[in-house]
């Protein structure tokens, strides 16, 4: 059986072979995809939607900051007018079982804040929290090298914040007056500056707040912003002492810089980690070396 090929009246002319198939069938596919509509962006997605987010949850924290500690004084409160009459705010201030109270009111609060932090990081678990915030070390850097630099950094902070205080001195600030106010008060203090206090701080500041503004305003804008915020809410603590004013913003401008200079939190938290403790360290031991009064 022979195979006669059919005849197809509209065969064109020249031979198909002197048109490459790839070049026929492009044009017809690239017209069909010119009629498809763009992949839609998200609000989430969009850098001034994230700077909006990240200036919300930092207003946010500091709401926390304030009224956390007071909900959780307000039992205490209500036991001591019930028991002891209503007092009134002079004495309440120096109660020290109230101040005690007060500073321990401080964990619930970063852990509130830490739970903001990753729903926002994550945009509800969507993202993975560490990868996305940065918390991890530069390429460049091995953990060893890392921790060694940093507690340098640390040390040469302390050291430069011994001698603005030695030089210019200072009368005690609120946190001293707090801290004095009872041993429990102390330990507390040293507590929340070195398990919580470093962790959120960074979180919130370098790692939220930064981020946006960078992606936003560029990366100076982020660290003149961000180095001046973070102190500038210090100073309501230290208001009356110009020394510790200037060891905080010393302080911020380097952990801010660690942060744009490296790309990564992580070095950032390790400075304010070893910076606190060693502060934490003496804040602890101060009553029993005479360093301090109780």
């Amino acid at each position: 059986m022979t195979y006669t090929r059919p005849v197809f009246t509209e065969e064109p002319s020249t031979p198909q072979t002197s048109l490459p198939v790839d070049s026929a069938v492009i044009p017809e596919t690239r017209i069909e995809e010119s009629h498809l509509p763009a992949p839609a962006v998200r609000n989430r997605d969009l850098p001034w939607y994230r700077l909006l987010t990240a200036i919300g949850t930092w207003i946010l924290s500091l709401v926390l900051l304030v009224f956390v500690p007071v909900i959780v004084a307000v039992p205490y409160v209500i036991y001591v007018w019930r028991t002891r009459g209503l007092l009134n705010p002079q004495a309440l201030a120096t109660d020290k079982t109230l101040l005690f109270i007060s500073i321990l009111g401080v964990v619930p609060t970063h852990l509130l804040t830490l739970l903001l932090v990753w729903l926002v990081v994550t945009e509800w678990r969507r993202r993975p929290f560490w990868k996305t915030i940065g918390f991890e070390w530069p390429e460049s850097v091995s953990p060893v090298m890392g921790i060694l630099a940093c507690v340098f950094v640390a040390a040469a902070l302390y050291a430069a914040g011994a001698l603005v205080t030695s030089l210019w001195g200072g009368s005690k600030t609120d946190l001293d007056l707090l801290v004095e106010s009872s041993i429990p008060a102390r330990f507390a203090t040293a507590f929340v500056a070195v398990f919580t206090a470093p962790l959120v701080e960074e979180l919130i500041y370098r790692g939220v707040l930064y981020s946006a503004i960078e992606q936003t305003l560029g990366k100076v804008i982020a660290f003149f912003a961000v180095s001046l915020l973070f102190a500038g809410v210090h100073v309501v603590q230290y208001k009356n002492n110009i020394s510790v004013i200037v060891v905080i913003t010393l302080l911020s401008f380097t952990l801010t810089f660690l942060r744009a200079y490296s790309g990564k939190l992580l070095p950032s938290f390790m400075v304010h980690l070893v910076f606190n403790g060693v502060q934490s360290i003496i804040i602890v031991l101060a009553p029993f070396f005479g360093w301090g009064t109780q």
